[in-house]
């Protein structure tokens, strides 16, 4: 049994099913997120299970959500701290200061630029599956529900240092610009698929442009144009 102890979290999903929900087309990416991400979760000792599409059970993601946290305290575990793949600057003190905090506290949240969470940490005293799965996952309405949610329930709540995490091309800018240490695999591949989306976008461009000087400008018949 591991009763009193702590256990990670890591939900995430294959670099596969990671390309049907995020705009970000290069499995890559995913790839090497998932492997940094396990990287970091070895460092900091702490027993971990990951959790992808494969052993996720539910029809929404908060179903399959909750339904992990609910394993691992079946398993013994009375502490979880969740996280997911898609934030470059999570490294293993933040797990661990999270860790500590729960020491003291009833959750730890490491929130994100987006309005979620990158990191959640929950204790199975105060651990209610079905008054979570009521919140607006996945939107960025999902921190002023949950910090509403929690004043209502008197719970003590830590918050960490805010991170940013990666769903769109948009992000990996914020990513690059921060002071914030990164892995120099990340950083190389993410300035690759930065130079690629800004190309993309110019080529789509100047190929818009194109079509409506020759729209505006035509010298044979007469065209319509509805603006």
């Amino acid at each position: 049994m591991n009763q009193g102890k702590t256990a990670i979290l890591v939900f995430a999903n294959n670099a596969e099913k990671e390309l049907l929900s995020k705009s970000i087309r290069s499995a890559s990416v995913f790839d090497l997120l998932n492997t940094e991400t396990l990287k970091t979760v070895r460092k900091t000792g702490l027993p971990f299970y990951h959790y992808s599409e494969k052993e996720q059970i539910g029809k929404t993601f908060a179903e399959r959500f909750t339904n992990a946290i609910k394993s691992i305290y079946d398993r013994g575990y009375d502490t979880v701290i969740s996280i997911g793949n898609d934030t470059p600057h999570l490294n293993a003190h933040h797990i661990l200061k999270a860790k500590h905090q729960l020491e003291s506290s009833d959750y730890v949240l490491g929130p994100s630029t987006d309005g979620g969470f990158y990191l959640m940490g929950f204790k199975k005293t105060h651990f209610n599956k079905e008054r979570l799965e009521t919140l607006p996952w996945q939107t960025y309405k999902l921190r002023r529900h949950l910090n509403t949610e929690l004043k209502q329930q008197s719970l003590s709540v830590v918050y960490l240092e805010i991170l940013s995490d990666i769903d769109d091309p948009s992000d990996i800018d914020c990513v690059l610009e921060s002071f914030k240490k990164l892995a120099s695999k990340i950083r190389k591949l993410l300035i690759i698929i930065r130079n690629i989306s800004i190309k993309i976008a110019t080529t789509f461009q100047i190929f818009y442009s194109s079509i409506i000087f020759k729209l505006l400008y035509n010298k044979g018949s007469p065209v319509l144009i509805h603006i």
